[in-house]
């Protein structure tokens, strides 16, 4: 069966780049494709919700990878490089599971991120040194506590009992990574303070 360690780790972002309040409706988004297709497959049945919780997962996934990767080529601290290094390993795994879990359940995901989560990404490359440290772990902080949340209320409420079961079983490794969110803010948090710039 799928490695559901691996498979934790694909949703952490989700909720950063699915849940504002302006709706993408561009057609040649492949996040909106995917939801049009489950909304045609799914809607009104028991799992819609379930299948929106995927193509978010997806979507999150394959821009904590992209994020990882920036954060070992742009990142000043060790604690946001080694960060930056498990997104891009657990992440490029979780999101190949991700694929062949959708594809058992007939649920279709984005083939690239959303404008949404391509902003996201824009928004800190645009960034360097410190600063770049700075707004990714903050950014990366924010988004967990906010996945956290999607999890236990996918474990609580999901309808799709493989979906239901796994999200359950994932809230300790989001909390891990919570941790390593957290430990990478306060060291950036430390060099600003012995650089004199607070």
């Amino acid at each position: 069966m799928l490695n559901a360690a691996i498979l934790a780790s694909v949703l952490f972002l989700a909720t950063s780049c699915g849940d504002r309040s302006t709706a993408n409706n561009d057609a040649d988004d492949s996040k909106e494709i995917a939801k049009e297709e489950n909304d045609a497959k799914f809607d009104d049945t028991e799992i819609e919700d379930d299948t929106k919780f995927a193509v978010k997962a997806a979507d999150g996934g394959m821009l904590e990878v992209k994020l990882g990767e920036l954060a070992q080529t742009k990142g000043v601290s060790s604690e946001v490089k080694a960060l930056g290094k498990m997104l891009v390993e657990e992440h490029s795994k979780a999101n190949e599971e991700l694929k062949a879990l959708a594809a058992q359940k007939n649920i279709s995901l984005p083939a690239t991120m959303s404008e949404e989560c391509q902003q996201t990404y824009n928004d800190l490359a645009s960034k360097t040194g410190s600063e770049f440290d700075e707004a990714f772990a903050e950014a990366m902080v924010k988004d967990h506590k906010k996945d956290l949340d999607a999890f236990k209320k996918q474990a609580d409420k999901g309808e799709d009992p493989d979906l239901k079961a796994w999200a359950a079983g994932k809230v300790p490794t989001l909390e891990h990574h919570l941790d390593m969110a957290q430990s990478a803010e306060e060291a950036v948090d430390k060099n600003k303070e012995s650089s004199g710039k607070l």
